[in-house]
């Protein structure tokens, strides 16, 4: 009995989870990342960026409202390619890491060269080998999760998603990362933000922050 009153909770609590994300998607006309937006900072004696990643004015489209499956399907595909992406990406960097790798999926977003969706950004290449996040085509996919560290990125993402967990900009506006371990090409031509963990993170590019100077 106590079973099964707890799995009635469990089933209470994801109905209500659901219909708050529900609600989120429905009255936005994209994704829920690309909603938010970073305003960097105008102060060049900081040394760092603290801006946080606020939302942005939602924008109205003159379009029939999709149906409630529509918006439940795109809803719950968005929240586990988010849950997906810190699960395979940062599982062993604790609350923060997984945050940080999160914050590069919507600065991806936002910056208008990647997808418009939390898994079009994601799975961004995945049908060949230059895919944007390795376990999107390096058969991770195939293989059994840990169902601890699963369920915990499913419920960070949620809250995530909810605003319960807000995301403070702790990269500086990163769009791309790399594990400390290596040292690809790309790094020298970008700019170094911050260090998470086991994550090196980089915004923009050096030559085009020259060109701006000059």
């Amino acid at each position: 009995m106590r079973k099964t009153k707890t799995t009635d909770a469990l089933s209470r609590s994801d109905t209500v989870l659901i219909a708050a994300l529900a609600i989120i998607l429905a009255t936005a006309s994209a994704a829920i990342g690309s909603a938010m937006t970073y305003n960097p900072s105008t102060d060049k004696s900081r040394a760092t960026v603290t801006s946080a990643l606020k939302p942005a004015p939602v924008r109205v489209i003159a379009a029939s409202k999709p149906g409630p499956d529509a918006v439940m399907t795109r809803l719950l595909a968005e929240h586990r390619c988010l849950s997906e992406v810190l699960y395979y990406e940062a599982r062993g960097e604790g609350r923060q890491g997984q945050q940080a790798v999160a914050e590069v999926v919507f600065h991806r977003m936002n910056n208008g060269n990647y997808g418009h969706s939390i898994c079009a950004v994601v799975y961004e290449g995945a049908s060949h080998t230059g895919c944007q996040f390795s376990f999107t085509c390096n058969g991770d996919l195939t293989r059994s999760k840990q169902q601890d560290a699963w369920r915990q990125s499913e419920m960070l993402a949620a809250q995530i998603l909810t605003g319960e967990v807000p995301l403070r900009n702790a990269t500086g506006g990163a769009t791309n990362y790399h594990a400390a371990s290596v040292n690809p090409i790309w790094a020298d031509t970008m700019n170094k933000t911050t260090q998470i963990g086991n994550h090196v993170f980089y915004r923009g590019s050096i030559q085009v922050a020259r060109a701006r100077e000059s």
